[in-house]
């Protein structure tokens, strides 16, 4: 059976993403999507090989969307002349800010990690997905941290994760709307507070 053409494929992505936003993962079948795509099972299978397969390319790409956001973001703070607490701050707002223009797919984004993608029933292609947004992530990480410090301490490198990695999904998940601007504001003052800590021995640049 044919593999559906590329442009085919976004548009399965898209409904699939549908699907995901409005019953979470497990609505995410290929009975559904081909359902509401008109795309065969069969064509579904071969284009993405397993339903954790199918779960990955939908989630990959989106990620893939945001963290380019999220670079170019901070790399604009860092242009208009901001430090590197600046740039870090707006690392961690990346989530919220991108969920403006995306609500739903910051919303998936938080609420999900590679670590839950990754089963034994993935591809090699989509492990390979999986293992570069991880390395774009600690590659984003590596940097501010080195920004902060002079050098990637495990202290400094503790520190950026928690403040670009680990609140975003506590903060503004827990009110379940990253747009609420109370949660935002939560986020960027516990951001701020952590980059005050001691363990910061070098002044940001």
């Amino acid at each position: 059976m044919a593999r559906p053409r590329v442009h085919d494929l976004d548009v399965l992505l898209d409904h699939a993403r549908d699907l995901w936003v409005q019953g979470g993962p497990g609505r995410v079948t290929t009975r559904e999507l081909s359902a509401v795509s008109g795309v065969s099972n069969g064509a579904i299978y071969h284009a993405f090989g397993s339903r954790d397969g199918l779960l990955v390319r939908v989630w990959s790409r989106q990620a893939e969307e945001f963290l380019r956001f999220q670079r170019d973001a901070t790399e604009q703070v860092l242009a208009r002349g901001g430090d590197a607490r600046d740039a870090v701050t707006c690392a961690a707002l990346a989530p919220a800010d991108y969920a403006t223009r995306d609500e739903q797919g910051a919303r998936l984004l938080l609420a999900v990690t590679p670590h839950t993608l990754a089963t034994d029933r993935l591809s090699q292609d989509d492990r390979r997905r999986l293992h570069h947004l991880r390395t774009e992530v600690r590659t984003l990480v590596h940097e501010l941290a080195t920004r902060l410090t002079g050098g990637a301490s495990p202290e400094a490198l503790d520190l950026v994760r928690h403040c670009v990695v680990d609140l975003p999904g506590v903060l503004l998940l827990k009110p379940a709307r990253p747009t609420d601007p109370l949660a935002r504001h939560a986020l960027e003052h516990a951001v701020r507070g952590i980059l005050t800590s001691p363990h910061l021995t070098k002044p940001p640049a």
